[in-house]
């Protein structure tokens, strides 16, 4: 690809970001964003929507449930992919089935959890590992005979910040839009739930109904983000940047808007130094791995800060 397809080929680190400043203060066109330019709002709309989730989850302590949920994912895609796209012929995946799919795999794991747990007699963690890894391993199974000559399994997987478009864009932020939404208006219910589960359901609070929600829109939103970083390093993304935040501070709102500014951070971050490493070193390094690389980085670079600071 030569530079008059992409403005950032051949830049470095902080030469990305020169480029970057001189087209958004040229007023950078919309309609013909740049490959980096694309994955950068991707990125960012990834981490806003999965931090706003991402904060609840590790407070509520469901982060297995989080990491469950980020593997049959792909079954519900792929149930999908078999009932819509395949007799069809049509290889796209529209917004109306990754909705679907989404719902597909919240139920779907939450019920079975449920009653493993309930049923079985099973601690949670154990009704988690038990259901993720049957339903993960059926998605594989069916990706495998149903999507060999398309790139349904790599993408879903691993994801390919290569292949992103603006339809990308706009399903990452419409999803981190709808997760803005409800998380807003149901914000109090979910802070009491979050801290005082059996208090808000004495108060006549609808905890299961609320839990039922959170899981569709995490769901949801790993589906919205599966193109760009796959439905395994998404985790990272909704973990990570509440972890090393919550070093820092104990209140929720600057809890939310500390880990969303890291997440955003890592974000650009991770798009420059790819488009470096590429123009630098040519070396193709996948981008959604060195954001979660990152976002790994920083946390032990907090947790070494932090241990210094208060030895």
């Amino acid at each position: 690809m030569s530079s008059t397809l992409n403005p950032y080929w051949g830049e470095n680190f902080f030469g990305f970001f020169a480029v970057l400043f001189r087209r958004l203060t040229g007023q950078l066109p919309l309609e013909n964003l740049a490959s980096d330019e694309i994955q950068l709002l991707v990125l960012i709309g990834v981490a806003a929507s999965t931090v706003l989730l991402g904060t609840f989850l590790t407070l509520k302590k469901m982060t297995m449930m989080a990491n469950s949920l980020s593997h049959t994912t792909l079954l519900g895609l792929v149930v999908c992919y078999i009932v819509f796209v395949v007799p069809a012929a049509d290889l796209s995946i529209n917004t109306g089935i990754l909705f679907l799919s989404a719902f597909i795999a919240a139920i779907l794991t939450t019920v079975l959890t449920e009653l493993a747990r309930d049923l079985l007699k099973l601690q949670e963690d154990a009704a988690i590992g038990l259901v993720f890894t049957t339903l993960f391993a059926l998605g594989i199974i069916l990706v495998t005979v149903f999507t060999r000559n398309s790139h349904l399994g790599v993408e879903a997987i691993t994801g390919n910040v290569d292949a992103l478009h603006w339809e990308d864009i706009r399903l990452v932020w419409a999803a981190a839009g709808v997760n803005f939404v409800l998380i807003a208006l149901f914000f109090r219910q979910w802070v009491m739930t979050t801290f005082d589960e059996k208090l808000s359901f004495s108060l006549g609070v609808p905890t299961k109904a609320l839990h039922y929600l959170l899981m569709f829109l995490t769901a949801l939103t790993l589906l919205a983000a599966f193109r760009a970083v796959g439905v395994l390093l998404v985790l990272s993304f909704l973990v990570g940047p509440t972890l090393i935040a919550r070093q820092w501070t104990h209140r929720l709102l600057p809890l939310i808007f500390g880990a969303l500014g890291i997440g955003l951070l890592c974000s650009i971050i991770g798009v420059a130094l790819s488009r470096h490493l590429l123009s630098s070193y040519h070396m193709p390094l996948s981008t959604g791995g060195l954001v979660v690389t990152l976002i790994s980085l920083f946390y032990v670079l907090s947790s070494c800060t932090l241990s210094t600071k208060f030895r």
